[in-house]
Parts: C-alpha cells; sequence; structure tokens
C-alpha cells in the first residue's frame, strides 16, 4: 500500500497576512465594517470623560448602537455588492 503524499495543502500554507489580505478581496465590507466599529469604541472611550450629566449606561448604550449600526450598514452594503457582482455585472455568455 502506497499513500500520496503529494496532496496540495495550499490554504494551510499561507500566513495569517495573506489570508487576511485575500478574505478582503473577497469581502471588502467587512473589515471596513471592523474598522468603522473601532473607530466607534475608540471615539466613545475617548469621549467618556466629557459626557457631562450623562448617565454612564446611556452613553454606553448610545456607543453601541452606533457601533452596531455602523457595522449592519457595513454588512448590507457588501451583501448588495457582493449581488451585484454575482448577479448583475457577471458577462452574457
Amino acid at each position: 500500500m502506497s499513500s500520496n503524499t503529494d496532496v496540495s495543502l495550499s490554504s494551510y500554507d499561507e500566513d495569517q497576512g495573506s489570508k487576511l489580505i485575500r478574505k478582503a478581496k473577497e469581502a471588502p465590507f467587512v473589515p471596513i465594517g471592523m474598522a468603522g466599529f473601532a473607530a466607534i469604541v475608540a471615539y466613545g472611550l475617548y469621549k467618556l470623560k466629557s459626557r457631562g450629566n450623562t448617565k454612564m449606561s446611556v452613553h454606553l448604550i448610545h456607543m453601541r448602537v452606533a457601533a452596531q449600526g455602523f457595522v449592519v450598514g457595513a454588512m448590507t452594503l457588501g451583501m448588495g455588492y457582493s449581488m451585484y457582482r454575482e448577479f448583475w455585472a457577471k458577462p452574457k455568455p
């Protein structure tokens, strides 16, 4: 019995950076959503000091809603973009 050891495992050979770049090319709005989420969280932490007399819980709820809204918007745009690419931008046979 001989085992075939020439099996190509190219998906296991790529490092984290090249995998992230490949995935970002396949779905470009995912990194945009992640970056927007991080930006909103950073802005919320920065504004935490100068929130005035607003309660902490209200401030955190507003930041959570803003971050979730940005991510859902990016996902919606990404889905629309992928639908456009798949159905309308395809070359006709």
